[in-house]
């Protein structure tokens, strides 16, 4: 790879800020929104004959997906809409997310607006997909099961398929990691347990 100079542009050089890098690659979430996982993948539009971008966020203890964007461009301002929507249904307390090292995460606006937010941002090393392997493989999955599938026909074609199958993901598809449970069924175990335990402790 080194002969070749296919290493170059490899490494960053004079970065501007410390970054906080991902220390463990395996996880053991002891409950859910306690670790998130953030990334971008290329889906290709086989009617305009482009990619488009697509962000999914997912919680690691139960692989759920928590929310997910689909555009011809994601910037820094869509990060921090999609963000700002899902911090509206949950809680940040206590949590941590792990992305890349893409523009639209090293942006200074989603650095502080997670810090704001009191969410300690992780970033994979350079050209280190194995660091962000939780949602890797969710996107692996993604791809063979959908994307190598279908011919889509525009973006909005494109959303409504991989809507159908996110929702499918996450209420019928069983994870061995999860003792075969499904994300939802993961999910909701663990807040039904809470639950009764405070009803215990009344």
């Amino acid at each position: 790879m080194k002969e070749s100079k296919l290493l170059y542009g490899s490494r960053i050089r004079g970065l501007p800020f410390k970054r906080n890098f991902i220390k463990f690659r395996s996880l053991k979430a002891q409950r859910p929104l306690q670790y998130l996982s953030m990334d971008i993948k290329y889906v290709y539009m086989h009617g305009t004959g482009r990619n488009a971008l697509f962000l999914t966020v997912m919680d690691i203890y139960s692989r759920k997906v928590l929310i997910h964007m689909l555009r011809h461009r994601i910037k820094k301002g869509d990060v921090l809409v999609m963000l700002s929507l899902m911090l509206l249904e949950y809680k940040a307390e206590g949590m941590s997310i792990r992305n890349d090292n893409g523009s639209q995460f090293i942006a200074i606006a989603v650095r502080e607006y997670l810090r704001e937010k009191g969410i300690l941002q992780e970033f994979s090393h350079v050209a280190t997909p194995e660091d962000n392997a939780y949602i890797e493989a969710l996107h692996s999955n993604l791809q063979r099961e959908v994307i190598d599938r279908f011919e889509f026909e525009s973006i909005y074609h494109a959303q409504m398929v991989i809507d159908r199958y996110y929702e499918w993901y996450n209420q019928k598809r069983r994870h061995g990691s999860l003792l075969g449970k499904t994300p939802e069924f993961a999910w909701s175990e663990y807040f039904k347990s809470v639950s009764l335990e405070l009803l215990k402790t009344t």
